[in-house]
């Protein structure tokens, strides 16, 4: 049962933190090439801390629920989720407040890289698998994602200004 818990734990934490430095990311480096805001950025973190951390928590919720699992397991990454999702995402404020905008997106993108590359380093010991392709694959998905909602937020400013 113990091990069900870490193992369900685990996985929350994982999606969680993934989730929330990928889309994170995504979000602050569309809006600061789209809108130069640092206010908006914020907002958009923020926004994201709450409503996608609990989007995220319910879809675990629910996908766990249909593969049958025990309540606990559930509840287990339900909550695992949401908060790992809400303290990933929520930290990306913190460069925004101290750092002006350009330095402070690019802080973020250091830190995101950091946190993928800390929890895919552990996620590979753990399961004894090669941590240099997996941290190379995560971070390899978070500069694909980055560089498309850059892209996507310049062209979105360019037509709005």
């Amino acid at each position: 049962m113990i091990y069900n818990l870490k193992k369900f734990a685990r996985a929350g934490v994982g999606f969680g933190i993934t989730s929330g430095v990928i889309t994170t990311l995504g979000v602050i480096t569309g809006l600061q090439s789209g809108t130069e805001s640092a206010p908006i950025i914020i907002g958009g973190v923020i926004t994201i801390a709450i409503a996608d951390a609990f989007s995220d928590a319910l879809g675990i919720h629910t996908s766990e629920e249909a593969e049958g699992d025990a309540s606990i397991e559930i509840w287990t990454a339900t909550i695992t989720a949401f908060l790992a999702k809400f303290i990933t995402t929520a930290s990306f404020v913190i460069p925004f407040i101290i750092f002006n905008l350009g330095r402070a997106v690019v802080v973020s993108i250091i830190w995101g890289t950091l946190l993928l590359a800390i929890f895919s380093y552990s996620m590979a010991k753990s399961e004894k698998k090669n941590p240099f392709y997996i941290i190379t694959e995560h971070i390899l998905i978070a500069a694909i994602v980055i560089a498309i909602t850059h892209y996507a937020g310049e062209y979105i400013g360019s037509r709005l200004r």
